[in-house]
């Protein structure tokens, strides 16, 4: 078999792979050596507030898939430090409405960030450009000495990149410029929590001292290297013409409610 037609199959299942790990949340992305999976144990949310994150998130996709049942649904959540962040794409204005309903129901969110697109879902190559995306940009951010790369969560959506975490200003703003120079983000939007440099650094230590327990391995999620997807699939951004990068709003979550 030539190269080329090497190449023809190496790509999809590249990208397919990309899509699993990025679906199974946990499976470690393999970045010049380095697995973003283990990068959790220095995570700054507590051990307790990831557990919690973890709960929500499992809520909120259940809630979700169960109610808003038809087929034309595509709704991804993300959860940091309790605050719910939804992307993906829904037919009318009343699915995104109800989605954000939903969310407001599950006990402790304190903050929802709707970035749900009225929309047809997103095609296969979409979303594998987007877990490819999201793999340049954790590359990146480790390759980056004046951060730490586990305090970002990424997550990217059409082109757009997400960055949450619990950061420093200057972390924050060199993370985003760092993202926004990632060939085919379209733009970065910012979702940080803002802590002093000095409760930052306190919450790495503490962090490194008391490891989140290791979650138990997926065994249908996929390891995944940094095979390149190629051209033809990843649309490709200058580096002299960075992505915009903008602050994103968060609307508050329910107060005090108990419930699902």
């Amino acid at each position: 078999m030539s190269f080329r037609r090497v190449q023809g199959v190496v790509k999809p299942l590249a990208a397919a792979a990309l899509i699993a790990a990025t679906l199974a949340g946990c499976a470690p992305i393999i970045l010049g050596g380095a697995a973003t999976g283990a990068l959790v144990a220095t995570d700054r949310r507590s051990v307790g507030a990831q557990t919690e994150d973890r709960e929500i998130q499992v809520k909120a996709e259940a809630n979700i898939a169960n109610t808003l049942t038809d087929d034309a649904v595509h709704v991804n959540v993300t959860v940091f430090n309790r605050r719910v962040l939804l992307t993906g794409e829904v037919p009318n204005d009343a699915t995104k409405q109800a989605a954000v309903n939903i969310v407001k129901q599950i006990s402790n969110v304190r903050g929802i960030v709707d970035e749900l697109a009225i929309g047809p879902k997103s095609s296969f190559g979409s979303r594998s450009n987007d877990a490819w995306i999201t793999s340049k940009v954790k590359a990146n951010l480790i390759n980056t000495k004046e951060i730490s790369a586990n305090v970002f969560k990424v997550v990217t959506e059409r082109g757009d990149v997400y960055l949450m975490g619990l950061v420093s200003q200057e972390e924050g703003t060199i993370g985003a410029n760092v993202a926004s120079r990632v060939d085919g983000v379209q733009k970065v939007v910012k979702l940080y929590e803002y802590v002093k440099p000095e409760e930052a650094q306190r919450l790495s230590t503490e962090a490194q001292k008391n490891p989140a327990p290791a979650q138990p391995e997926d065994p249908n999620a996929a390891t995944v290297t940094t095979t390149p997807i190629g051209n033809e699939t990843v649309t490709a951004k200058p580096l002299s013409s960075p992505a915009p990068i903008s602050e994103g709003p968060v609307k508050p979550g329910p107060s005090n409610k108990t419930g699902n």
